[in-house]
């Protein structure tokens, strides 16, 4: 914990930098829920030439973009360089070399004006990007979608993550992409999964992975595996293919054990709200059957707008202001870790 001074009194102005993966993020956020500027350089159709994102390529974009991402997001929130209270940064999860682009950023700024730095967790954004919209009530649960992640977490109080469960595979939107590659869909696929999937009137049956009994984990590989057969039978017997069948079929699956297993976890957990964030949370489908089931449960659901589910800044300010309410701050030795814990991140709050 690194000391500084802060005027309790005064507004907290965040600067947040996320650069764990292709997207090159900046954003100011007022109080932890007021987002004052939030600016994203994507890099899709850099990537979208090899299909996926390269992680040397990322790098090289994010050091091209970070000093006029900074720089434009200061100006566009309104305020100055001075006004800020704290430099935050995505630390982990993430690209390696990504996230050192980032870091490097967060840690010149923090020297230059003296300023507390904040690491932050990548999947603590994701989830306090509902906070972005309204009040998060506790104890929760979140269900987190994303690439590079899918977990259940169980929230009892702010700042305190218990992953219940997790996926023992691929992710939901590592599936999604495999899928998506696999029915001839360009990158990235999940969004073209999903509208194809919304549009057909017909569905290909899939197969389901609960795991044992009682479980909250999740595996996906299998699924993949069941869509690449049918895919193959059909192309051996030389039946007419109908991808947006099988994306229908996919998503069907995917979305039934995700909700399915949000639900119970909701009532097993005895909570007050649930959560949905991560890259994924954007799916259409997912987020249309979570909200028919929580309604008819009566579960208080909360999903973040499109803009604030894929990777963005903003989230990570709403996250680190968790430790600027906490006062901790992180030391300017800081490493950026590609393996970090959510939950031995969100301890240090509950001191």
């Amino acid at each position: 914990m690194s000391e500084h001074k802060i005027e309790e009194e005064q507004p907290c102005y965040i600067l947040a930098i996320e650069t764990s993966c292709d997207e090159t993020a900046v954003a100011i956020v007022k109080d932890g829920h007021e987002v004052m500027s939030n600016l994203i350089a994507s890099q899709i159709e850099t990537h979208k030439a090899f299909g996926g994102v390269v992680p040397e390529v990322a790098s090289r974009k994010h050091v091209e973009n970070i000093t006029l991402m900074l720089d434009e997001a200061v100006a566009a929130s309104g305020i100055t360089m001075s006004d800020l209270s704290a430099i935050a940064v995505t630390q982990g999860p993430g690209l390696v070399g990504a996230l050192l682009v980032g870091v490097v950023a967060a840690k010149s700024l923090s020297v230059a004006l003296a300023k507390p730095l904040i690491g932050t967790h990548h999947i603590a954004g994701h989830i306090y990007a509902n906070r972005l919209v309204g009040e998060i009530h506790y104890p929760c649960m979140v269900l987190v979608v994303s690439g590079g992640h899918t977990e259940l977490v169980y929230m009892k109080q702010e700042g305190q993550f218990e992953v219940i469960g997790r996926t023992r595979d691929d992710a939901v939107g590592e599936a999604y992409d495999k899928v998506a590659r696999s029915l001839g869909f360009p990158y990235p696929g999940g969004p073209h999964v999903d509208k194809m999937a919304l549009e057909s009137e017909e569905s290909i049956v899939l197969p389901r992975a609960w795991l044992e009994p009682g479980s909250y984990d999740f595996s996906f590989s299998g699924l993949k595996s069941a869509v690449l057969n049918v895919i193959n039978q059909r192309k051996m017997r030389g039946d007419e293919m109908n991808p947006a069948a099988i994306a229908r079929g996919f998503q069907e699956s995917v979305v039934e054990v995700l909700v399915t297993k949000a639900i119970r976890a909701v009532k097993a957990y005895d909570v007050k709200q649930l959560l949905l964030c991560g890259g994924v949370a954007a799916n259409r489908g997912l987020r249309a059957e979570l909200s028919r089931q929580c309604d008819k449960e009566g579960i208080d659901l909360s999903i973040p707008p499109f803009d604030y589910c894929t990777d963005n800044a903003a989230m990570i300010g709403a996250a680190a202001y968790l430790k600027w309410r906490e006062q901790y701050f992180t030391s300017l030795d800081m490493k950026a870790d590609p393996q970090l814990s959510l939950e031995a991140w969100g301890s240090n709050s509950l001191d």
